[in-house]
């Protein structure tokens, strides 16, 4: 159900207010008062009005209009779709001439009709609404245009990421708001800078927020922001993050770092909308898409009295779970391919690649750091490479130990393809060999490469 259309009028006769009140409210419009053009500009500034209806005189023996038409112009600076309806009991043609031309939605004569009145400020509110529709429309449609060029590059190839994958394609043009899981070092921020760039608020603005790093002592002058004077530092304004972000999308990670007092609240401008800034009383609305990240498991959290349920509510409308590296080798070829392309041209150094046993090396690793670490191992084998390609000795692998991969949380296949690629290089590559050693025919041996895609020269 959409809200009823809400009015600002404006007048200093108390009796006009209530007169225009009485009949306004009773045609079912939400209405609000002023008494001078400084109330008007404050009312405007702090909540979001559908008409304005604004007599065009406010000081006693004044009947130029002059005031009026000044508060007139400096509305039409704050919003453009703002209807604004004039109103004066002095008529004069070149008064009623001037308004328009300042751009005044229409001019009304007091004493008023009533149906004339009430047809004017429907009309009115018809069409801001259609203004704000056509403005909204055109900044989706610019987004819409441009997103599939500003996409980030995602590079999953693994079978594991193909659920993950349509999934981010449904929700990404959506204003649903998304909790992203994960171990450390998934790619959760990639994700979220993603969803945002093929989301319609792609043109506006990704505040990213390291929730985790918060104190409680700057939790809110952060998030909502502060006046000047608010606090001991406060020696000028300052906007917060979710002011930063109005339009577009705020990225709050390590989410469940914050404390209980700091969800309470992040969970009452999540539910309204609106806040305010510390030392402020001025209520502020924000239009802001939220995504956030964690790498715990907010359901325990929230059963051990840690979470709130009814912030995780708000937060996880979709959840999108990211696989560990390890859960998806058929990533770390290509993923380590591009951080060296990334990393050779940063550090101009001309590579070529990799040496086969850096790339078994690569594979048979544990990854307990997921893409994280493998983007440091990678940069520092490039930092390190003597030669024209990366050796093992070049990635600071340790392959045995605890960085070694173990069984129990690798799947059958993961376990096959390391052993597979273990009889190679222990064979020197010669696929007859490696399959006398698997207890495998040598045509078997052949369909689970072609199905692992691995190259008997790449594991030597």
């Amino acid at each position: 159900m959409s809200r009823p259309s809400r009015l600002l009028l404006a007048d200093d006769q108390p009796d006009v207010l209530e007169a225009l009140r009485l009949l306004l409210k009773g045609e079912g419009y939400q209405v609000e008062t002023a008494r001078s053009p400084m109330e008007v500009l404050e009312a405007v500034r702090s909540r979001e009005f559908d008409a304005v209806l604004a007599d065009l005189n406010y000081t006693r023996d004044t009947t130029s209009g002059r005031e009026g038409l000044d508060l007139l112009q400096q509305l039409v600076g704050l919003d453009a779709t703002l209807p604004i309806i004039v109103m004066t009991a002095w008529a004069s043609i070149d008064t009623a001439v001037e308004a328009m031309r300042r751009g005044a939605h229409d001019y009304v004569e007091k004493p008023w009709d009533n149906a004339r009145l009430v047809a004017i400020v429907r009309n009115a509110v018809e069409l801001g609404r259609a203004l704000r529709r056509a403005q909204h429309l055109e900044h989706e449609n610019s987004a819409l245009r441009s997103a599939a060029a500003t996409l980030p590059t995602l590079i999953a190839e693994s079978p594991v990421m193909r659920p993950v994958l349509q999934l981010m394609a449904r929700v990404g043009p959506s204003d649903a708001n998304v909790l992203i899981t994960g171990e450390h070092g998934t790619g959760k921020e990639l994700v979220a800078t993603w969803l945002h760039a093929s989301s319609p608020r792609a043109q506006r603005g990704f505040v990213a927020v390291n929730m985790g790093g918060l104190s409680d002592g700057v939790f809110e002058s952060e998030l909502f922001g502060h006046v000047k004077g608010a606090f001991t530092d406060a020696r000028s304004d300052r906007v917060g993050r979710f002011e930063l972000a109005d339009s577009g999308t705020i990225f709050l990670d390590e989410i469940a770092n914050i404390s209980i007092g700091q969800q309470s609240k992040l969970l009452r401008v999540l539910q309204g909308g609106e806040l305010e800034r510390v030392g402020s009383s001025k209520v502020r609305r924000v239009d802001v898409r939220v995504l956030s990240a964690t790498n715990a498991d907010l359901q325990e959290d929230v059963r051990a009295g840690r979470f709130r349920e009814d912030l995780l509510f708000r937060l996880n409308t979709i959840e999108i779970h990211l696989p560990a590296l390890r859960e998806r080798r058929d990533d770390i070829a290509p993923l380590a391919r591009a951080f060296l392309q990334r990393h050779a041209h940063r550090y101009r150094k001309a590579l070529e690649g990799f040496e086969p046993g850096a790339m078994q090396a690569l594979l048979e690793h544990a990854w307990p750091g997921n893409i994280r670490e493998l983007g440091h191992a990678v940069e520092r084998a490039v930092l390190m490479a003597q030669g024209p390609a990366i050796r093992a000795v070049d990635l600071g692998l340790r392959v045995t130990g605890p960085s070694s991969p173990r069984y129990e949380d690798l799947s059958l296949e993961e376990v096959e393809q390391i052993l597979i690629r273990k009889a190679l290089a222990r064979h020197g590559g010669n696929v007859s060999q490696a399959a006398k050693a698997l207890g495998l025919s040598r045509s078997a041996l052949y369909r689970r490469l072609e199905h692992f895609r691995i190259e008997p020269g790449s594991a030597s």
